[in-house]
């Protein structure tokens, strides 16, 4: 496949308890929406402080991960798998930059995020994270979605 070949590819999306606290569920999936991905695979889920230990697993020693786990595992989140034409950059791209102070005005985290934290929004960032964070949520490969 060439540099610049679009294909068919699945992420997968969380919407962290900050965007369901704030009511801002509906805002953030009618922007996937309208860009033309589809919905595959959604789930109104708690994150354990084992799955954020799994999920978060390069953070784990750092200072801030504790901080980081309460914060996840604080409320409810929305875990989703999303398919569409080159789906990874694309929502990546929906989504903004880490630091919602940094994030570009129009993306989710540059128009309603707080800061680098309560970003509002997880979004794997390569095929092989998709794959593992798809299968470290619903139990499953994406293979078999």
């Amino acid at each position: 496949m060439s540099d610049g070949a679009r294909h068919i590819e699945r992420t997968f999306v969380m919407l962290k308890p900050d965007a369901l606290e704030r009511s801002l569920m509906g805002e953030i999936l009618g922007r996937f929406e309208r860009k033309g991905l589809k919905l595959v695979r959604l789930e109104l889920r708690r994150v354990t402080k084992e799955l954020a230990a799994t999920h978060y697993a390069h953070l784990v020693d750092k200072p801030f991960y504790p901080e980081l786990e309460a914060y996840i595992t604080r409320g409810p989140v929305v875990a989703c798998v999303w398919e569409g034409i080159d789906a990874i950059r694309v929502v990546r791209n929906l989504v903004g930059a880490t630091d919602s102070i940094l994030a570009a005005a129009g993306t989710i985290r540059g128009d309603f995020g707080v800061d680098k934290t309560e970003n509002l929004v997880h979004a794997s960032d390569s095929p092989e994270s998709a794959a593992v964070e798809i299968r470290n949520f619903f139990n499953e490969s994406t293979s078999t979605l």
